[in-house]
Order: structure tokens, then sequence, then C-alpha cells
């Protein structure tokens, strides 16, 4: 039987650079290699493309592959950039089109589509180095929409990357001034007190032509008040499948979750991070290519139905085949 051959691209220039080759390794031990002629393609941290450990451009990289897997979390591997280099050389791969890629990295881009379909999500104020008002001015219109306390997060990280808790209005101006000066724009957002919940979507999958996994139930660390990037790196955040929510709330989650996929216009499969306040369940934001790493949500959704990463990547591969 002839191998579908299977670059899998991690590693990357973005931020998130330990969480891709994390789930790069999980993706190439999962595939079984009587069906499979798998590909390790690194991408190290200036951009550079590496196939076998040499140096390649993408071009000689992708020149024997069938279909990609794209393991690349955040930056070029979810801002459309990877995607497009994929469509010029024809190759085939899982996930998300160039152009919803790019608007779904972007947090505030993002919230406008989504809160124009009419999903729930926290009170939000953005700023970018364009504006013409000083820190101080930005937290006085933030602070004439809704009162603190405050999460202040860069418009384009993601796995918590940069998040900073605002206690009171005063710290305000220099948690936006310090956001705005290392990542070049800021999304403030009300913080909010509830139960965290991760929902994967994945097309034509038992049945459904949009499936929702059962929900996750976030636990942070307990000296944490919010989820950091460091959590997701070093693997420290607990995940319950099944969930203790009640039918309604698992209901209400996987109904927010779809709608966040088809409003984004995403491909193939999603996560949707959500929080269940006493305003109802409220959409954080959607991530275009799921952890598979130990301690991401999504392998145990996925083991919670009987499946598996084998069988997500599997079906994966198919879709991306079509």
């Amino acid at each position: 039987m002839t191998r579908t051959s299977v670059g899998i691209l991690r590693g990357g220039p973005s931020s998130e650079y330990n969480l891709s080759l994390k789930t790069g390794a999980a993706m190439l031990s999962a595939l079984p290699e009587d069906k499979y002629d798998t590909h390790d393609i690194f991408i190290d941290k200036s951009g550079m493309w590496h196939l076998r450990g040499t140096p390649a451009d993408p071009a000689r990289a992708l020149s024997q592959i069938d279909v990609v897997l794209n393991a690349l979390h955040g930056g070029a591997g979810e801002d459309g950039t990877v995607q497009r280099i994929l469509e010029r050389f024809h190759i085939p791969y899982a996930g998300s089109r160039p152009l919803p890629a790019s608007v779904s990295l972007n947090k505030v881009r993002a919230r406008e589509i989504l809160q124009r379909a009419g999903i729930k999500m926290p009170h939000g104020a953005s700023f970018s180095l364009e504006n013409q008002m000083n820190a101080q001015e930005m937290a006085n219109a933030v602070f004439a929409q809704f009162g603190p306390p405050y999460i202040v997060k860069p418009a384009s990280e993601g796995a918590g990357r940069g998040i900073l808790l605002v206690a009171t209005i005063i710290e305000l101006p220099n948690a936006i001034a310090n956001t705005l000066e290392a990542y070049g724009a800021a999304l403030v957002e009300e913080y909010l007190m509830g139960e965290e919940a991760s929902v994967g979507v994945i097309e034509d999958f038992r049945g459904e032509d949009l499936y929702a996994l059962p929900p996750a139930h976030v636990e942070v660390p307990d000296d944490a008040s919010h989820l950091m990037f460091e959590h997701h790196d070093g693997g420290n955040l607990r995940h319950f499948v099944p969930s203790n929510f009640s039918h309604a709330e698992k209901e209400a989650l996987a109904m927010i979750a779809r709608a966040a996929h088809k409003a984004l216009n995403l491909s193939h499969f999603s996560r949707a991070d959500i929080i269940i306040t006493r305003r109802g369940p409220q959409l954080l934001e959607v991530n275009i290519h799921p952890g598979l790493y130990t301690g991401a949500s999504f392998p145990h959704m996925l083991e919670s139905v009987g499946s598996s990463t084998r069988e997500f990547l599997e079906h994966a591969i198919t879709l991306a085949r079509r």
C-alpha cells in the first residue's frame, strides 16, 4: 500500500514556539507508519525552514509532500502567512484558509465579527500606536465604558501571552502603554469571574456537519486569577472531561463554539475558550489550531467521546485532501 506523505510544520518564530514543538511531536507520534510517511518540517525562531536537519526553502521542503498538518501556533502559522505559502505550492493542508486565519488571530477584528454575529463577549476597547491619545486618555475612555478590574492583552498573541490583570483605573494607563510598546496594539476587556471552559469543534465528524466535542472544564492553579502563558507552557492546567457543567450549560457552550466557527468562516476544526458568568456564557477567543500537546484540552475532549489524536489527525488529513 502506498503511504501518504504528510508534512508536519512545527516550531516557528512566534512566542508559542515550545507549544508548537510539542503539538508537532504529538502529531508525529500519533500517525501510524504503515499508512503515513511523516516528514518533520522544522521552522526555527528566525523563520528558516529545515528538512532532515538541513536548511531548505519552502519549495524544497514541500516538494515530496501530499498533505500538510500545521502545528505552528501563533504568528506566521496562524496569521495566514504559512497558509498562503502552502496554497502557492498547491499543497493541501488541514485547517483554516489564509483570510479567516488572519482575522481570527487578530482579537480586535475577530471581536467585531463575532459580536456582529450576536455572540456574547466581555466588554472591550482596543487601541493601537496610531491612536491620537496618550495612555491616560485611553484609560479614561475605557473607564467611561466599563469599570475595573480589567484584562489587558496583546491583539494578536495566543496561549495567554502578555496578559495583564489590572485591579484599578490607576494602574490601567501603564498597562496599556506597556502593552502598546511591546506589541503595537492592546485590547482592554472587563475581567469576568466564572468557570472557564474549552470547546472543540470538528467538521464532518461523527455524522454531523459541525460536531461539538464535550466541553472541558479548565482549572487554573490555585494561586492564579486567570490563564497565563506560563500555565500553558508548563502544562499545569487541569482539564475535566466530562465536566460538571449542567446539560443546559453544555448545550450553550456547544452553540457558542459552533456559532464562532461559522461566523469567522473557519475550516475543518477550531477551539473556543468560554467563561460561564452570572450573565451566562461569554466567548473569550477562538483558536484555529487546537493544541495537541500534553496538558492541552483538545486530546481530553477527543478521548471523552472514544476518539483519539490519531483519529482526529486522520480525519483532518481526509478533510484537507478533499
